[in-house]
């Protein structure tokens, strides 16, 4: 695994979500209690921004619809997300943050809900 600087420490001050590039991931990068989160910054359920969220006590917030992820393990806590969001390994040294991608990481974090949902053309017509 690779491990990519993708910010300074103080660009994530406390309670504070913001979206920064690892390559062409986007990660969700939010600091609750101390500790330094990763996450894709799309939401499962409709393709929202996380990092227009917000940091809450149990995870972070969908600004959306309202689905709350856990920091850990990026599973919906609260609905009506129903799938997780990749975390990513992340390490905070010398003031500046990085954060752990390898392939199949970067995969799961690209992989949209748009993408697989939306129809290229319209539906068949039937008689």
């Amino acid at each position: 695994m690779e491990y990519h600087q993708i910010a300074r420490s103080g660009q994530v001050p406390e309670g504070v979500v913001r979206r920064f590039f690892a390559g062409a991931v986007e990660v969700a990068l939010s600091r609750s209690e101390g500790e330094i989160h990763a996450m894709s910054n799309y939401c499962t359920h409709l393709d929202c921004l996380l990092s227009s969220g917000k940091v809450t006590d149990e995870g972070l917030l969908c600004s959306c619809h309202g689905s709350v992820f856990d920091y850990d393990s990026g599973e919906p806590l609260q609905p009506p997300a129903t799938r997780p969001v990749t975390v990513f390994p992340v390490k905070e040294e010398g003031g500046h943050i990085y954060v752990g991608i390898d392939e199949g990481l970067a995969e799961a974090a690209m992989r949209r809900r748009a993408a697989e949902s939306r129809r290229l053309s319209p539906p068949a017509a039937t008689s």
